[in-house]
């Protein structure tokens, strides 16, 4: 499913980030930057041993990446020229500041896309997983986000996609994108 934001096209994709061909593509990360499942190990796995290598670097000069924020390391042997590592929060029920913090992960990565020239990036649905957060209220902040983002940015990249993994967590953005927009 697409729309459009201003200059920049919106896409719902179910499917596999790996194999995504776009300039960057988001990794739903943990704040030691250290490898673990989900999406966070296919990334690792199919970029290989550059990422891994340059969050190491990443470790060692800043001590990690907090919730809510990003840092960004070459793709290795993926399409993407960029992986953006972003730490999304556990869910704990909604009262603590959850949504603002998974808000600021798609605000950051987009922040951090614009600083690099980066002009097509592709996010998984954030915190999701194993960090417990509901995906139909997820979905929503993250589309909110990315439009309030684009919305309020000139140089945001001309094609933002959100590439799902499958088709419950696919259903649930169509539907968020159509309250949301």
């Amino acid at each position: 499913m697409n729309t459009r934001i201003k200059q920049t096209d919106l896409e719902l994709i179910q499917g596999d980030i790996t194999k995504a061909e776009v300039d960057a593509i988001v990794n739903a990360a943990n704040s030691e930057l250290i490898g673990g499942g989900g999406v966070d190990g296919a990334i690792r796995r199919a970029g290989g041993a550059v990422i891994e290598n340059v969050c190491a670097e990443i470790r060692k000069r800043e001590g990690g990446c907090p919730t809510g924020k990003a840092v960004i390391t070459p793709g290795g042997d993926l399409y993407a020229k960029y992986v953006i590592h972003t730490v999304g929060p556990v869910w704990e029920g909604g009262n603590s500041d959850e949504a603002e913090l998974l808000a600021s992960c798609y605000q950051e990565s987009l922040r951090l896309a614009v600083e690099n020239s980066i002009q097509s990036i592709a996010f998984p649905s954030i915190s999701t997983g194993i960090y417990g957060y509901p995906t139909e209220k997820a979905a929503v902040v993250a589309l909110t986000s990315v439009k309030d983002f684009v919305m309020q940015n000139n140089t945001a990249p001309a094609i933002i996609q959100f590439i799902l993994f499958d088709a419950a967590t696919n259903n649930c953005y169509v539907d968020a994108l159509w309250s949301v927009f």
